[in-house]
């Protein structure tokens, strides 16, 4: 059997107050590693931290906007201060948009979403390469989407933000590849989490999505489930995989 490899080892976990993000900082901590959970809510992010350290394990917060360079930096300094190095980065935190067509999606709705689910990984991946290059080793997981492979899962600027996060994974992979860092992501299918869409119901790009996504989705999938892909990709028992796009979706992405 392959060691998961994670003992001991420092990663950052990114929107893990809640959901995907917290079921994920958890289970690297299960598995041993030191674990810093990063997102702009604070009250989550401490309980996270105090869900690890009540099970014996070590964890820290750091709070604020990841769109920002500063806190990106921020992020980078905590771990690599308290854990002594960095060797997995999660790029997990991200927000909807409203199902909006691009004819009907207005420059607010755009630039927030694509902010948030494209620059800021941008930002931290950037902030970590330096210390995982200096390591010669190093796994960066980010969270994509079904909407990452498919125009059928959310509007514009999501669905064009997740295509982002995959060009991002594979052009990583192939830069990185001869420096020892792998770079892979997970399409989440749907999945049980306080995420929530603020649709405008009467709005065509709602009309056509929600047809097409009832007709074609299996079972809402659970953020342990999620978790359990995110850590895999990230471990040695993933040692292989680099460039990997791993629809978790209960087959979504084969119908």
């Amino acid at each position: 059997m392959i060691s998961t490899g994670l003992e001991g080892q420092g990663v950052v976990v990114t929107g893990a107050a809640s959901g995907i993000g917290r079921a994920t900082a958890l289970k690297f901590a299960q598995e041993g590693a030191k674990v810093l959970v990063a997102d702009l809510d604070r009250a989550g992010a401490e309980e996270t931290v105090k869900e690890i350290e009540a099970a014996g394990g070590v964890a820290l917060a750091v709070v604020g906007d990841l769109s920002a360079q500063q806190v990106a930096d921020e992020v980078v300094e905590r771990a690599v201060g308290a854990f002594g190095r960095l060797d997995v980065l999660v790029n997990n935190a991200g927000i909807m948009d409203r199902m909006s067509a691009l004819g009907e999606t207005d420059d607010a709705e755009w630039e927030r979403v694509i902010r948030i689910n494209l620059t800021a990984p941008f930002l931290l991946t950037r902030a970590v390469l330096p210390h995982m290059l200096a390591a010669g080793r190093g796994s960066i997981v980010f969270t994509a989407s079904e909407a990452g492979l498919r125009g059928s899962a959310a509007g514009a600027a999501y669905t064009a933000s997740k295509h982002g996060i995959v060009g991002l994974v594979k052009n990583l992979a192939v830069m990185y590849r001869g420096q020892g860092i792998r770079a892979n992501a997970v399409a989440p299918g749907p999945t049980a989490t306080n995420v929530r869409v603020d649709a405008r119901q009467e709005a065509h790009g709602p009309t056509v999505i929600g047809q097409l996504i009832g007709a074609n989705i299996g079972r809402r999938g659970s953020a342990e489930e999620l978790a359990a892909a995110i850590v895999f990709l990230a471990s040695d028992a993933a040692s292989f995989v680099n460039g990997a796009v791993l629809p978790v979706d209960d087959g979504w992405v084969a119908v």
